[in-house]
């Protein structure tokens, strides 16, 4: 099975450093990176034209014009440009646990998409974090102890326990995620009606489980470190969960202005 691993990013390139870095030590590589890029500048192009020299898997930057928070369409143009079988999407700010791609492999199955976990950084050590220290249970114990990390049950890999199924929209976070690609195409991707923060990825998940897949998460596998950073503009949040009523309300599985433009 081909992994492709989708990473959104916009104007962090300090951050996406980071998170390339913890692709490169991971334990199982994936087939390919791409950067989805909401229209950051030309700091973050030279980062990736940098990080493609050495990093030991292809890696594509995949960006379009800053017109605002846009990330369903930009994850629908890395998805149309990746070749995988498998793909996982991870936000650009949220540092991957070095098991996280061999775990998502691990856990992918026919009929189901994967909700992953993350641990929350404080502002102090976001800056300072060091993927390649993360492997260290004696700095992730460090963090803990200083109150830098949040979520600190998911701390403990335990490959041996097994996922579980959770049929709700709550607790859907597209920083981390697995789909099979031939179920994204389906559902026609992310719903581009979606601009500004929030709810593009509840949408998405109504809709897979209306064509018929179920999610499964793992407390203690595919986890992710999120960086701290001030929270994004909610201004476009009533507007988001108006169009995500509206589908919810609806009985079609495909949207209409998402990876395809088409009429349903």
């Amino acid at each position: 099975m081909k992994l492709s691993l989708i990473i959104v990013t916009y104007n962090k390139p300090v951050y996406l450093e980071k998170v390339l870095e913890a692709v490169r030590i991971q334990t199982e590589r994936p087939d390919e990176v791409l950067i989805a890029d909401d229209g950051s500048g030309p700091e973050t192009g030279a980062l990736i034209d940098e990080w493609r020299r050495s990093l030991p898997c292809p890696l594509l930057h995949v960006w379009h014009e800053d017109k605002g928070f846009r990330a369903a369409k930009i994850r629908n143009e890395a998805i149309k440009k990746s070749s995988g079988d498998y793909i996982v999407i991870l936000d650009g700010d949220c540092v991957p646990e070095r098991h996280f791609v061999s775990d998502h492999a691990s856990l992918a199955r026919k009929k189901f998409f994967f909700q992953g976990k993350r641990l929350l950084l404080g502002k102090r050590i976001s800056g300072s974090f060091d993927p390649s220290m993360a492997a260290r249970k004696s700095y992730l114990f460090r963090l803990f102890l200083d109150g830098e990390i949040k979520n600190s049950h998911h701390l403990l890999r335990m490959s041996f326990l097994p996922a579980f199924r959770d049929g709700r929209l709550k607790g859907t976070r597209s920083c981390n995620m697995g789909f099979f690609r031939d179920d994204l195409i389906a559902v026609n991707g992310f719903n581009e009606d979606f601009t500004g923060w929030g709810r593009e990825d509840s949408e998405l998940v109504a809709r897979l489980y209306r064509y018929g897949l179920k999610r499964e998460t793992h407390p203690f596998m595919a986890l992710c470190f999120h960086l701290w950073h001030e929270e994004n503009d909610k201004s476009r949040l009533e507007i988001n969960e108006k169009i995500l009523s509206g589908v919810l309300a609806g009985r079609q599985y495909r949207c209409k202005n998402g990876i395809t433009r088409q009429e349903i």
